[in-house]
């Protein structure tokens, strides 16, 4: 029976409500031959999206601002100073924080983490305010749609070179790994790492669980440069004694021969040692010529070979260290064991410079450094994954010192710790969001105090004094609605809330209304570096706003940068009016900016519908239930 056969037989059944055939004709239509598939239950927070628009609410006292107006660098060096990053924490649903997002963000976050719940079934993961329990029959399903929603906003977030790092377990590492792949593309998967989050453990019945892993993604890996794990300068102790290096440091660690090695045409071939030994790897054929770089092509894998060609060595017989040794594997040219091995030396710039690809195994990274982090800070939280692997995977990306990276899995805030620290060590202005609801109270108990401590300083209750990172600031927001329908009324609400998500998107948060009129129909904000963003929240103030605009920009910011949002019914941003100034602004309508953004994002208003028959290879547009 064809497809459509089903679908005509659905079509003619009788007895069947109207979303009783809505949803088997979706189910026949949406059916895959191949991927991942999964019943979608409704989430309570995603049908609130359906009538209300989210926004983001500062809660002012507990901003955190050190100095937002001076400028810092480190003591004799010579970087350009900067200043102090402005990092965001947002209380509330992970689905609305997102979506609001969207318009400050979208293709502007350059790296993501996020560990979400592992789905285990013992009370990790809160569907509509109920524990998932390894009994319940849609178990997977709740969480696949519970993630797929907030990844595919997440993916929109994403700059072009923007990466996703995701911690999971076991339950769901196969399914989130398909879910991905749909999501991001198969082809920008850039591996699955395994971490150990313990180093023991006694329980399981057929193996100890004692590892979790990592996900990587990227938006489009063309864009992504390969990952380069830090190196380890305490290896290189060796100083260069002659030649143009002289004075440089190296290691000499690795040898030129290796034997797991497969055997290659033309890297089998004697090596003059200084007392003139012949040495080659064990086989069974020799070269026939005794002197150096004599070679001869391997019969089979018996004869072994050297890491470098015949014209490599040629080239850097000076990167050879020589080391005699009654263990070594070489043999001299009549088959017996030679008294030398050879070593290749690694300057540590050129290690520096080029790196290590990291392994697709941490096992440094325990979950015990997460708990003592906590502990040392007088935090009680359960499971918090250590700083230091968040700083791992910020540093392997290689990427610049002023990126943005979000995490909507705060729980912590581990990832803002990371950040901070992490600026600290190399004076960095990275900047991190983090997003977390308070169930438990967990923001007002855990993550705010956190945070706060680590900025500011703290002294436990043991008495030891804390590391303080004052060169950050905090802005910390609470999610908010507005009605979703269009009407005037609406339109003019959501704009007089929209003030938070102006300066985030702009990354000007301090006000100086005051220095043009402190009048209530606008606002304008500045991040003191020439950037500027004016709020015009009534078009009855048109007029005065341009003229208000013109003499600011004449007088006191004649080279800025501004950025104007003015209230308007429609798309029209009275582009006419501010003519004369066209140069020094950029004009955006409110709400329409905002509307624009959450488009592609929010839920359909009708949830229900009844889509048109699908035959093969057609698809049609669906039906909406206006009822």
């Amino acid at each position: 029976m064809s497809k459509k056969d089903i679908l005509n037989k659905i079509k003619s059944l009788e007895g069947l409500s109207q979303d009783e055939r809505a949803y088997l004709v979706n189910l026949v239509n949406t059916k895959k031959k191949y991927g991942l598939v999964w019943e979608d239950k409704p989430e309570d927070v995603e049908e609130q999206l359906r009538t209300k628009l989210p926004v983001l609410q500062e809660v002012k006292e507990r901003a955190i601002i050190n100095d937002a107006v001076t400028l810092r660098a480190v003591e004799g060096s010579n970087q350009e100073p900067k200043t102090n990053p402005n990092h965001i924490l947002i209380e509330g649903d992970n689905l609305h924080a997102l979506t609001a997002l969207t318009f400050t963000h979208e293709n502007k976050i350059d790296l993501i983490y996020i560990d979400p719940p592992y789905n285990t079934g013992n009370k990790d993961f809160i569907y509509n305010d109920h524990y998932v329990d390894k009994e319940d029959a849609y178990r997977h399903s709740k969480w696949l749609a519970f993630i797929n929603r907030r990844l595919n906003v997440a993916h929109r977030l994403l700059s072009d070179d923007g990466v996703i790092f995701i911690s999971i377990g076991s339950d769901e590492l196969a399914q989130l790994t398909l879910l991905c792949n749909e999501l991001f593309g198969e082809d920008n998967n850039l591996g699955i790492v395994s971490r150990y989050q313990k180093k023991g453990s006694d329980k399981g019945n057929y193996f100890s669980p004692s590892i979790d892993y990592i996900l990587a993604y990227a938006k489009n890996k063309s864009n992504v440069s390969s990952f380069s794990k830090p190196i380890d300068d305490s290896k290189f102790k060796l100083i260069e004694t002659e030649g143009e290096r002289k004075g440089e440091i190296y290691e000499a660690s690795k040898s030129l021969y290796q034997s797991s090695l497969d055997s290659r045409p033309n890297q089998r071939y004697y090596v003059e040692c200084p007392d003139g030994q012949l040495v080659i790897p064990p086989g069974n054929i020799y070269p026939e010529v005794k002197k150096d770089g004599s070679f001869v092509k391997p019969l089979n894998n018996e004869d072994k070979c050297w890491r470098w060609s015949y014209d490599s060595y040629l080239k850097q017989k000076d990167l050879l260290v020589f080391k005699k040794t009654k263990k070594t594997p070489l043999v001299d040219e009549k088959g017996n064991q030679a008294k030398w091995n050879l070593y290749t030396k690694r300057y540590l710039k050129d290690a520096q410079a080029k790196g290590n690809v990291p392994p697709n195994v941490i096992d440094n990274c325990f979950n015990t450094l997460g708990t003592n982090r906590l502990k040392d800070y007088d935090l009680k939280f359960s499971f918090s994954k250590p700083k230091e692997l968040i700083q791992y995977l910020v540093n392997i990306t290689g990427k610049k010192d002023d990126i943005t990276i979000l995490d909507f899995f705060a729980g912590s805030g581990t990832t803002m710790d990371a950040v901070i620290e992490l600026n600290n060590l190399d004076n960095a202005t990275r900047k991190a969001i983090i997003v977390t609801n308070n169930e438990g109270e967990i923001c007002d108990t855990v993550t705010y105090p956190r945070v706060k401590r680590i900025i500011e300083g703290y002294t436990n209750e043991k008495g030891k004094e804390m590391p303080s990172f004052p060169n950050n600031n905090l802005f910390m927001y609470k999610t908010a609605f507005v009605d979703r329908e269009p009407s005037l009324q609406n339109k003019r609400q959501l704009t007089q809330l929209a003030t938070e998500l102006l300066c985030i998107k702009e990354d000007c948060y301090i006000e100086v209304t005051s220095t043009i009129g402190d009048e209530a129909w606008h606002k304008l904000f500045t991040n003191n570096q020439g950037q500027y963003v004016y709020v015009i929240y009534d078009d009855m103030y048109i007029e005065e706003a341009v003229e208000t605009l013109t003499a600011f920009v004449t007088k006191q910011a004649p080279e800025s940068k501004i950025k104007v949002y003015v209230f308007a019914n429609g798309q029209y941003a009275y582009h006419e009016e501010f003519e004369e100034i066209a140069v020094s602004i950029t004009l955006a309508a409110l709400p329409d900016a905002i509307y624009k953004a959450y488009q592609n994002v929010l839920p359909k208003e009708n949830k229900e519908f009844v889509p048109e028959l699908e035959e093969e290879g057609v698809a049609t547009e669906p039906k909406l239930d206006l009822q």
